[in-house]
């Protein structure tokens, strides 16, 4: 059996990143595809200048995505996942301040983007070993 190579030690498995970036690909690009609607959720949740954070930041998910499944420019694409994750977990999941009724749902999207929140750091620190 062979050793492994330096890349093959410091760059994450093709199957983890794949899974990552796959799942935050389809997100951004089901932002992307109902901007109208979630524009309208930002707007009620506050988001000043919706019609314009929304785009972009779905765009940083994106990118983001893309440049951690190929592993180009990981850094980067890792600090822009966590950058999304940290602006829009706390504004559009914010538990502790809406009714009965929404807490539960809201709470399981803000532990969900959380957990994502954590890998992207998991990347980052990965790539910044590199």
């Amino acid at each position: 059996m062979t050793a492994p190579d330096d890349s093959e030690r410091s760059t994450p498995s093709r199957l983890a990143r794949a899974l990552f970036a796959s799942g935050l690909a389809v997100l951004a690009i089901r932002n992307l595809t109902d901007l109208d609607g979630r524009i309208a959720y930002a707007e009620a949740k506050g988001v000043p200048e919706a019609d314009r954070l929304v785009p972009a930041a779905s765009g940083l998910l994106l990118g983001g995505s893309i440049g951690i499944g190929l592993w180009k420019l990981p850094k980067l694409a890792a600090a822009s996942v966590a950058a999304f994750f940290a602006g829009v977990t706390p504004t559009m999941h914010d538990f502790w301040a809406v009714d009965d009724d929404a807490r539960d749902e809201e709470l399981t999207s803000f532990l969900q983007n959380l957990t994502l929140f954590g890998a992207a750091l998991a990347f980052f620190k990965r790539a910044s070993n590199e």
